[in-house]
């Protein structure tokens, strides 16, 4: 089966090795074809023609009721026959997949083997040819006098040499093919036998296979080499804390108190996610935990207000704490989308850049609320909320729960409705979503709203969380953890790319940095330098990723 005195296979001697087992399960397969024509085959066919029924206009509910019962009726007698078959069917499958199973990897190891060892022939043929061109390039050039026909020859050599690394790097991509292709035909006969029905095993092997297959080291690192960084660095972290502070860092109570500080983020970074993936972005995250959590304070608040607002002293004594807590969850709410909806309202309607439109609503909000309370902090809020909203069961914290339940709404909303794969759509490419009947403006206001809706959740949690303590200036400089996690976590601000995995990954990331670097005694100022550091990095690769694309 060898050509020559080697072990790689011609296309004929391939198809040769694999000709029994094609021609044995292509007989099983024929006998299978056959027991399905008036079984599987019509069940298929007429469950397309019922769902064909039901969305067609041009007929009236009567006549639509009619044909699905004459249908139907069909549909039950091709189910008979279906059943009537299964046990011959899965019969004649076990028969073929035993042979399968019995004689495929003797084929497919003498693939293997070939391929390996025309590896090694292309790349000695290769260091020849290099080898050939270095002479001839040497010779040419010794016959040479003149400066700038020298020059050219080198330029001529060069060329030469990339044409030929070139031709090395494809034929080992037509080796690869060969070798993927071999191992996919596997599958292909499985699939012809059981219609597409694989095992959860063989799901998880076809996947790994597609992935070595596809797999670009310069692609993985482009994709991942801020993650594989950043681990490193959380390692060294682990490493040195012990040594430096006598105190481990990856404790349980430690990966706990970096759930809990997350928690709260994570709606932020969902909410700006989504106008990230719009190409937008929002300044005024921060101001508006400000605003939610003074809000909060003020209404959950454990007795009378001793600040005002306004002049006015609020007293919400008089109402019960869940009360209270529903309440101050709808106003956090309702302020937070009132001012998102003004910034989408002005990016939508005006073509005005979200950094403008967020900017401004950054400075009225700090003004208004810094204004209207003079900037004081309202206190604690009534202590027995906390154990309300957020108790801690066995030790564990349920306000991660709230974080889990707000990623699971968020990657519904982005997969799985109509709203999400417009998101996409306009932000991958607007006019063209504009063109196909997608209202960009409705999509833009919607992305604000649920931004707006996912801040005011992010500013109640954090006043319970934090029991209080709300004032004008808390939040500072959020929006930019918020950004930063997002662009992280690979949500790219050329639109249209993100994923909720990724933007979680990134709150998690930069939590955990900042608890680290913390107990690890850093100082706050020099904190900030490794997350800017960090953004850098992210963006540049980001835009090389895009680069690339293009």
């Amino acid at each position: 089966m060898a050509n020559g005195n080697n072990k790689i296979l011609t296309a004929e001697q391939e198809m040769q090795l694999r000709q029994p087992i094609d021609e044995y399960v292509g007989k099983i397969q024929e006998k299978i074809d056959v027991l399905r024509v008036d079984g599987t085959d019509k069940v298929v066919s007429y469950q397309n023609q019922i769902d064909g029924v039901k969305r067609d206009k041009s007929r009236s509910q009567e006549e639509k009721n009619t044909k699905i019962a004459e249908l139907q009726k069909a549909l039950g007698e091709a189910k008979a026959v279906e059943a009537k078959n299964k046990g011959e069917i899965d019969k004649l499958i076990a028969d073929a997949e035993g042979y399968i199973k019995a004689n495929y990897n003797k084929y497919y190891q003498a693939v293997q083997e070939s391929c390996a060892q025309e590896k090694i022939a292309a790349r000695e043929n290769y260091q020849k040819k290099i080898a050939e061109l270095e002479k001839e390039h040497r010779e040419t050039v010794s016959k040479l006098s003149d400066q700038q026909e020298i020059k050219d020859e080198n330029y001529v050599h060069k060329n030469r040499l990339f044409d030929a690394k070139l031709g090395l790097e494809q034929e080992f991509q037509e080796i690869k093919n060969r070798r993927h292709a071999a191992y996919t035909h596997k599958y292909h006969l499985i699939d012809m036998l059981r219609l597409s029905k694989f095992t959860f095993m063989e799901t998880r092997e076809q996947k790994w296979e597609n992935y070595k297959y596809t797999f670009n080291r310069r692609t993985f690192l482009l994709q991942n080499g801020l993650y594989i960084a950043i681990l490193l660095i959380f390692i060294a972290l682990c490493i040195i804390t012990p040594i430096v502070k006598n105190t481990p860092l990856l404790t349980y109570n430690n990966v706990l108190n970096i759930l809990q500080q997350a928690s709260p983020r994570i709606f932020l970074a969902l909410g700006v996610a989504g106008l990230i993936l719009l190409t937008g972005t929002d300044l005024s995250i921060g101001r508006m935990i400000g605003m939610g959590m003074t809000t909060a304070t003020i209404i959950m608040h454990q007795g009378v207000n001793t600040g005002g607002v306004f002049g006015h002293i609020f007293d919400f004594t008089g109402m019960s704490n869940g009360v209270k807590v529903v309440l101050a969850l709808v106003m956090c709410i309702v302020l937070c989308t009132f001012f998102t909806s003004i910034a989408g309202f002005f990016t939508a309607k005006f073509k005005m850049h979200p950094f403008i439109s967020t900017m401004a609503n950054m400075l009225v909000i700090f003004g208004l609320v810094t204004y209207a309370t003079k900037g004081v902090s309202f206190g604690a809020i009534e202590p027995t909320i906390p154990s309300m909203v957020i108790p801690k069961i066995n030790g564990f914290p349920t306000i991660i729960i709230w974080a889990v339940v707000a990623i699971i709404v968020v990657w519904f909303i982005w997969n799985k409705t109509t709203f999400g794969k417009n998101l996409y759509a306009v932000g991958g490419n607007p006019e063209a979503a504009a063109v196909s009947g997608i209202s960009v403006f409705a999509v833009m206001m919607g992305a604000f709203i649920l931004a707006g809706i996912l801040y005011g959740f992010g500013a109640w949690l954090e006043c319970v969380r934090m029991v209080g303590s709300g004032s004008a200036a808390y939040g500072q400089g959020w929006e930019m953890d918020a950004i930063a996690a997002c662009v992280v976590g690979g949500v790219s601000f050329t639109g249209g790319i993100g994923k909720i995995s990724g933007v979680v990954v990134g709150v998690f990331i930069f939590t955990a940095l900042t608890y680290s670097l913390t107990i690890l005694g850093i100082d706050t100022n020099l904190q900030f330098v490794f997350s800017g550091i960090i953004i850098l990095v992210a963006v540049a690769l980001d835009c090389l990723k895009y680069v690339q694309k293009k």
